[in-house]
């Protein structure tokens, strides 16, 4: 049985893809669940000006991505977190804080596109990268900084605590 992918389906092909596959498989999987058509020439000429679409909504979503990604490459964020001894943090950035910096910059950016391998554990500026699209990444440089602590001068005096004045309870019966 020839079908056409109406999705990417793995080990298989993607859209629009014209595959042969056993009758079972296509009657059974991929028809019902809108994974796909049968071959036939009328859908054959459907798949292809859905091809054509997709093509041209592709180049624009492309154009729209190097636009952002020139808009990004500038962009400097600061996170100041608490560190400690080697100036590691005591938590972390993670691509959710990164995305909601981002966001309060005003750049719409979705986490699962930000490439961090791990969070950032540590005081320093890292360069992350941003893909906005299959050809197109965007780098912007994170600094994470220590967090100012108070301190208390070691020759202050200390206030020591002040009692509480004993209250007599009055026993009613």
């Amino acid at each position: 049985m020839e079908v056409i992918l109406k999705e990417d389906v793995a080990n298989l092909g993607h859209r629009g893809d014209v595959v042969k596959v056993a009758d079972g498989y296509g009657r059974n999987f991929l028809l019902p669940r809108k994974l796909a058509l049968q071959a036939t020439l009328t859908n054959k000429a459907v798949v292809e000006q859905m091809k054509t679409a997709a093509a041209r909504r592709s180049a624009s979503e492309k154009a729209l991505a190097e636009e952002l990604a020139v808009k990004l490459t500038p962009v400097v964020l600061s996170f100041t977190r608490k560190s400690g001894e080697n100036d590691r943090l005591f938590g972390s950035v993670t691509s959710v804080d990164i995305a909601a910096a981002l966001e309060t910059k005003g750049f719409e950016v979705d986490r699962r596109k930000i490439q961090l391998d791990e969070p950032l554990k540590s005081l320093g500026d890292f360069d992350v990268a941003i893909k906005l699209y299959r050809e197109v990444t965007a780098h912007i440089t994170v600094k994470v900084l220590a967090e100012a602590g108070e301190e208390v001068p070691t020759d202050a005096p200390t206030a020591e605590p002040v009692a509480a004045p004993a209250v007599a309870e009055a026993v009613t019966e």
